[in-house]
């Protein structure tokens, strides 16, 4: 007897297909792929309080700090500095904010920029580190922040210069 079925459920080689198997397949395959191009989601400022305090990176030069405080439930703030002769020399004033359920790294960079603050995307966060994009920026394109420890984390500036990779990284110990 002829196993009759429309030809919409056979393939081309004359077997039988379940094509709500493969349909069922497609969407789950859309679903993935669009909840993979969704922003890392959060906690807010919970998510950055091992952040919270005064990081030291030692150089040959000196040590340069990096201090860290909650201004509320959508505001961290940041900045990077010197201590020179009993002055603190400020290069960076930094913000992590939360809108709209994303984090956002503003940094406002002393000569640079013409002072004004660039915008980086949090765009990939777990409980040892963060990433922040800004593809458009000249350097760095890409801030991160890698918990190594406790009271370490691996700071990182890195992008492409002239259509070359840089990096800088800059370990740091928590001391306050």
């Amino acid at each position: 007897m002829y196993n009759f079925k429309p030809l919409a459920w056979r393939n081309f080689a004359g077997n039988d297909i379940n094509m709500k198997a493969k349909l069922f397949t497609m969407i789950g395959l859309c679903a993935a792929l669009v909840a993979g191009a969704r922003p890392p989601q959060h906690n807010g400022m919970n998510d950055l309080q091992w952040l919270a305090g005064i990081w030291e990176n030692k150089t040959p030069r000196g040590s340069i700090y990096e201090s860290w405080q909650k201004t509320n439930d959508s505001v961290m703030t940041g900045r990077s500095y010197r201590l020179k002769d009993g002055d603190t020399l400020v290069f960076e004033e930094i913000r992590i904010v939360s809108e709209q359920g994303q984090l956002f790294y503003i940094p406002v960079v002393k000569n640079q920029n013409g002072g004004q603050p660039v915008r980086f995307r949090l765009v990939s966060a777990s409980d040892s580190g963060m990433v922040f994009e800004n593809p458009q920026h000249d350097f760095p394109q890409r801030i991160t922040y890698n918990r190594t420890g406790s009271d370490a984390l691996v700071a990182a500036i890195s992008g492409k210069v002239a259509g070359k990779e840089r990096k800088q990284q800059f370990p740091m110990k928590k001391i306050q």
